[in-house]
């Protein structure tokens, strides 16, 4: 079984990629840092779970191409 997330952690993190196109990297550690300078997350634990779903949909975009 995977990881389950919450919707909200879907909805940002699909609204960060589409406002940002092309910021975003299949790099975790890069993607941290993007999240903290483009969203207002108060704590860790979510802008880790963003910034890994955001990695995971990047992922996913670049075996469609």
């Amino acid at each position: 079984m995977g990881n389950i997330r919450t919707s909200f952690v879907k909805r940002l993190s699909r609204e960060l990629i589409e406002t940002h196109e092309g910021v975003f990297t299949t790099d975790f550690d890069e993607n941290k840092k993007l999240v903290m300078e483009y969203s207002t997350v108060s704590t860790k634990h979510l802008r880790n779970k963003i910034a890994g779903y955001v990695t995971r949909l990047m992922v996913l975009r670049k075996r469609e191409e």
